[in-house]
C-alpha cells in the first residue's frame, strides 16, 4: 500500500487525501466481506470441529483430534450471552491451562471447575474428598498482622507475656467467626498460621492456601498425580470458568501443545463472538480486489469474479491448484479477516501522515578533525576570583 502511495506523493498529492481514499476502500472491503460471509450454527459440534481442524491443520497437535474437542468445550463453557445475538468469551481470564507432566496426551480433558497444585495443611486430620462442599473464599490472612516497620518487644515482667496472648486470641476470634458459617472448605490467598491450622483442624474441615473462583461446586477432591498433590473442585453447576488439564511425556511437549491450544481457542472465540465465515485460500482477497477495481474503473472483463459466480474460488495450499474453497472446507473467520484489512490500512495511513523524522544519532566527525573542545564549566572558585568593575 505504501508502494502504491509513493506515486501519488511524487505528484504532490497531500497525504490526507490518500488516507481518505484508503479509508473509503476499507469501507468497500468490509461491505464485500458482509456480502460473501456465511453464517454458521455454533451449536453444531461437527462444524466447529472442522473449522478448528482447518485452522491448526499444519500444527503439531493436528493428529490429536481429542485436543481439538477440548478447545471447543472450554470456549463454550466460558461464553456469556450478552443479548441481541452478542456473546463474550474471555479465554485469558476464565480458562486456565494446567500442565502436569506424565501420562498420555490423550488423557487431557476439560474440568468444569478449577484445579490448583495444593495439598491439605493437615493430611491426617482433614478430609480429602467432599461431595457438595460449602466453600468460603477469603482475601485476608489467617494470622496476626505484623507491623509495617521492624518492631522489637522486650518481655521482662510476667505481665508482658500478654502480648503473645493477644496474638493467639486474635487468631482464635478469626476462626470462631469463620466457624459460624459452618463451611466444609475454606480457601485463602493470604498467609495461614500454624495456630489457625490447629483450630480449624479441630473443627474437622479442610483448608487450603490458594484462592479459587467458582460457586455451587459438586465435588472437592485431592488427587496425587505423579509426585505432587492437586486439589480439584469440579462438577460445578452452570460454570463460568474451566480448567484444561494437559498430560504429556515432558514439559517441552506440554509447552508446544499449549501454544497450539491457544491458537485453537482464539479461533473458537472469534467464531463464537461472530459466527460468520469467509472463504480461505486467498479467495476473500481476490473477491475484494476485483470489487475495488470494478468500483475504481469501469473496465469490462473483471466483473466475473465478484458477481457471485466465483466467490469461493481460492488456492489450495497443499496442491497449489485453484479450487473451490467451499468444497475443500478452507475457511477464515470473519473477525480475523476484517481486522487484517483494518490493521493494514490504518498502519499505512499512520505512516503516510509522518512529515519528518528526528534522528538522535550522534554525527560522526571528519577524519583528522580531532576531538571537539569540551565546554568549560564555571565553578564556585572561579566565581569568587572574578573582579567586579566599578560602574
Amino acid at each position: 500500500m505504501l508502494h502504491v502511495a509513493e506515486a501519488f506523493i511524487d505528484k504532490n498529492y497531500y497525504p490526507t487525501v490518500i488516507c481518505r481514499a484508503y479509508k473509503k476502500a476499507l469501507e468497500d472491503a468490509i461491505a464485500v466481506l458482509d456480502k460473501i460471509a456465511m453464517s454458521i450454527d455454533v451449536n453444531d459440534r461437527a462444524t466447529m470441529l472442522g473449522l478448528v481442524k482447518s485452522c491448526i491443520g499444519t500444527k503439531f497437535t493436528s493428529q490429536f483430534g481429542d485436543l481439538i474437542a477440548v478447545t471447543i468445550d472450554a470456549t463454550t463453557t466460558v461464553g456469556v450471552e450478552l443479548g441481541q445475538g452478542m456473546r463474550e468469551v474471555d479465554i485469558k481470564k476464565y480458562i486456565k491451562v494446567e500442565k502436569v507432566p506424565g501420562g498420555l496426551l490423550e488423557d487431557s480433558r476439560v474440568l468444569q471447575g478449577v484445579t490448583f497444585n495444593k495439598d491439605v495443611v493437615a493430611p491426617g486430620k482433614m478430609r480429602r474428598k467432599i461431595v457438595n462442599p460449602h466453600i468460603i473464599l477469603l482475601d485476608c490472612p489467617l494470622e496476626y498482622k505484623k507491623g509495617e516497620n521492624q518492631t522489637n518487644a522486650e518481655l521482662v515482667k510476667e505481665e508482658d507475656w500478654g502480648v503473645l496472648k493477644m496474638e493467639e486470641e486474635f487468631i482464635e476470634n478469626l476462626c470462631v467467626q469463620i466457624l459460624k458459617f459452618k463451611p466444609d472448605l475454606v480457601i485463602t490467598e493470604k498467609g495461614l498460621s500454624d495456630l489457625a491450622c490447629h483450630y480449624l483442624s479441630k473443627a474437622d474441615w479442610k483448608n487450603c492456601r490458594n484462592p479459587i473462583v467458582g460457586t455451587e461446586a459438586g465435588l472437592f477432591e485431592i488427587k496425587k498425580i505423579g509426585d505432587e498433590f492437586f486439589a480439584f473442585i469440579v462438577d460445578c453447576k452452570d460454570p463460568k470458568a474451566c480448567t484444561i488439564l494437559l498430560r504429556g511425556a515432558s514439559k517441552d511437549l506440554l509447552n508446544e501443545v499449549e501454544r497450539n491450544l491457544q491458537d485453537a481457542m482464539s479461533l473458537a472465540r472469534n467464531i463464537l463472538e461472530n459466527p460468520k465465515l469467509v472463504p480461505g485460500g486467498g479467495g476473500t482477497e481476490l473477491t475484494v480486489s476485483a470489487t475495488l477495481k470494478q468500483k475504481s474503473s469501469s473496465i469490462e472483463g473483471i466483473e466475473k469474479h465478484p458477481n457471485g459466480e466465483n466467490t469461493w474460488i481460492g488456492i489450495d495450499g497443499n496442491t497449489g491448484l485453484i479450487a473451490d474453497m467451499q468444497e475443500q472446507k478452507i475457511w477464515d473467520a470473519y473477525n480475523v479477516k476484517a481486522q487484517t484489512f483494518k490493521t493494514a490500512i490504518e498502519a499505512a495511513c499512520m505512516l503516510l501522515r509522518i512529515d519528518d523524522i528526528v534522528s538522535g544519532i550522534k554525527k560522526k566527525q571528519a577524519p583528522g578533525a580531532g576531538q571537539a573542545p569540551k565546554p568549560k564549566v564555571e565553578t564556585e572558585a572561579d566565581a569568587d576570583g572574578e573582579q567586579i568593575l566599578p560602574d
